[in-house]
């Protein structure tokens, strides 16, 4: 069977502000110490697995220019513009349409744009034994990170002891939303949950049969942008039908109904991921991303830091002088500077927020 990907680039990485912005969000940028940007690496990872012509990018219809851009051998027709948000669940039922008017049905791989992987053999070959155990049949696979910590700011998946030793996976019990430390502390510590990635596996056909299961509204759209691909009315019944979603997660739509036991069509596996993952949620990210110096800080551009550690500091044309100052987040770019503490990095939103109340949209 065709093995194909989804590619999700729809988002803003507004944490990432400023170099982040509206017209070049975070998916588009080059975190790393190397040129590629993040939508690159993601396709160069999964090469192995799929074809070019085999990928599909969903992503905002202003954002096409710059997928073409980095993206040259994609064929402009796999360039899935949604002409609003509307979470993933319509995201990735858009791309499951397209594949399967494509090629009557496939796996689809569905990834974010913006994660990172360290050991990319180690990805490849979770993602292989995924796709093996998705052509089985009606499974949805999804795969969970081993976790490192007690991580508030993910979900969780809780699974069976029960391992599958064909493909390395495990069935699903349920979905858990966000903890709290303690409850966090409580799942890393018994060793039954893992965290919910936001990456799947399935065929094209069973993730649409599921969206007819428990959102048949959705279901009855997608068919009806789908028997519309290729004509031409597809752009004005995707942007009338595509805006009347609800907007919901794929986890809230079909994952969390599907896993419940009284479910007895399909089965949800999830398969354990320890290949170094990184969701790249922060600024902070970039301590784990790249190499400090020898006072702790991680420093790009045009910087001169004294009696100064534990930074992170992005410079750009002019000068960064940094005295005295420890565990600060500094990032300039053309017409603005960001000067934030590292633990207050989760609040940068707020600083897009005021700026869209005040309407300094320049600043997007």
């Amino acid at each position: 069977m065709k093995t194909t990907a989804l590619i999700m680039a729809g988002g803003r990485g507004e944490r990432f502000w400023p170099k982040s912005r509206r017209n070049l969000p975070k998916q588009f940028l080059s975190l790393t110490e190397d040129s590629r940007t993040m939508i690159q690496l993601t396709v160069e990872r999964i090469a192995p697995l799929v074809a070019l012509d085999d990928v599909f990018v969903a992503t905002n219809e202003s954002y096409k220019p710059l997928v073409r851009e980095q993206l040259p051998g994609l064929p402009e027709e796999n360039i899935l513009c949604e002409p609003v948000g509307r979470n993933t669940a319509p995201c990735i039922g858009l791309g499951a349409a397209h594949i399967q008017k494509k090629y009557t049905d496939a796996v689809m791989i569905v990834l974010p744009s913006d994660h990172l992987i360290k050991n990319n053999s180690l990805f490849a070959q979770t993602l292989k034994n995924a796709v093996s155990l998705a052509e089985q049949g009606e499974n949805l696979v999804t795969v969970g990170i081993t976790p490192e910590h007690p991580e508030t700011g993910y979900g969780y998946i809780k699974f069976d002891s029960e391992k599958n030793a064909d493909f390395g996976a495990f069935r699903v019990e349920r979905f858990v939303e966000k903890p709290n430390l303690e409850k966090a502390k409580e799942y890393v510590a018994s060793g039954e949950y893992l965290w919910n990635s936001g990456m799947f596996v399935w065929k094209a056909g069973t993730i649409l049969e599921r969206i007819k299961e428990f959102s048949p509204d959705t279901h009855s759209g997608l068919m009806k942008i789908k028997d519309s691909i290729g004509s031409g009315d597809y752009e004005k019944i995707l942007r009338e039908t595509f805006s009347a979603f609800t907007s919901e997660s794929i986890d809230y739509a079909v994952m969390e109904k599907a896993a419940k036991p009284s479910v007895k069509n399909t089965a949800v596996f999830t398969i354990p991921g320890a290949f170094g993952w990184d969701d790249v949620g922060s600024w902070l990210a970039l301590e784990r991303l790249r190499r400090a110096d020898e006072s702790g800080s991680v420093v790009e551009g045009n910087v001169v830091a004294v009696d100064s550690s534990c930074n992170i500091i992005q410079g750009g044309k002019k000068l960064i002088a940094a005295v005295g100052i420890k565990d600060m987040i500094i990032v300039d770019t053309e017409d603005a500077i960001l000067i934030c503490q590292k633990q207050s990095a989760g609040r940068i939103k707020g600083v897009l927020e005021t700026l869209q109340k005040e309407a300094r949209t320049e600043y997007l």
